[in-house]
């Protein structure tokens, strides 16, 4: 009984759900909520960024990031072309991040670690790697279908062992959800956004070597431990190593944008 109303709470989440591909060609389970609730989501998170950090006022530094963006982001299929709004935050850490609904934050310790254009090129186009490829959808897909699992243990346990056992079901098996289930997802994402953000950058006319660079940089201002930005990737020397390798194969995609007439000048 405790098997069937577990199976039957799971499937009622995910057949709310959609299977789809990822830009790479990975299966997906999307859809626990819908592209204008996570849309709205993104806003709000974006919102309450600007809100509790200092935001820059350097007008070379916007423009910068701005350029960047935008040379990025006309590359990306037409339904993900919208007004991408653009902060620079005052902060030392060098984080990026980009959300659902058009917006892009850039710490300035970025450019610590980010020494040109197409060093910090390739730190936002993978940021809007995890977007185009939905991985916020994924993520938040998967969280709802553990949550539904994990409340219907809790109330199984609690029933049974009383409220004590309730709760320590929710704890430790939140705890597990995270590192056998959640995190996983976290690390390929983290490897598929590198896949789609190097392919991003070339076809936008930045140098795809350079994302080797720019992690490389990464690491070693992490020093023994790297930045916590980093922190769900995968090995760093194989990561740096897959970088390189795909670099050499876009080379040409590089070399056609610019023949093109794809050649930013962003600073």
């Amino acid at each position: 009984m405790k098997r069937l109303l577990l199976g039957l709470s799971i499937a009622t989440v995910v057949a709310a759900c959609a299977t789809t591909t990822s830009p790479t060609g990975r299966t997906q389970r999307i859809g626990g909520i819908s592209q204008a609730q996570l849309d709205q989501m993104g806003a709000q998170a974006f919102a309450e960024a600007k809100s509790k950090q200092r935001v820059s006022n350097d007008s070379r530094q916007n423009a910068y990031v701005r350029c960047v963006v935008g040379s990025i982001t006309r590359e990306l299929p037409q339904a993900w072309q919208a007004n991408w709004e653009v902060a620079v935050f005052v902060d030392d850490s060098p984080n990026a991040f980009a959300l659902p609904g058009g917006k892009v934050g850039v710490n300035t310790g970025i450019f610590t670690v980010a020494k040109n254009q197409d060093q910090l090129a390739a730190v936002i186009a993978h940021e809007i790697g995890h977007v185009v490829s939905r991985h916020h959808d994924e993520r938040i897909t998967r969280q709802m279908s553990s949550q539904v699992a994990l409340n219907v243990l809790g109330s199984l346990m609690g029933a049974r062992y009383g409220e004590g056992a309730a709760s320590a079901t929710s704890q430790l098996g939140g705890a597990a959800l995270q590192t056998a289930f959640l995190l996983p997802g976290s690390r390929t994402q983290e490897s598929e956004a590198d896949v789609v953000g190097q392919r991003l950058m070339a076809q936008a006319g930045y140098d795809p070597r350079q994302a080797v660079n720019l992690w490389q940089n990464m690491m070693s201002a992490g020093g023994s431990r790297p930045p916590q930005w980093l922190s769900t990737h995968p090995d760093p020397a194989a990561r740096i190593q897959e970088l390189g390798a795909r670099a050499g194969a876009l080379m040409p995609t590089y070399e056609q944008a610019r023949a093109g007439g794809r050649t930013p000048k962003c600073g």
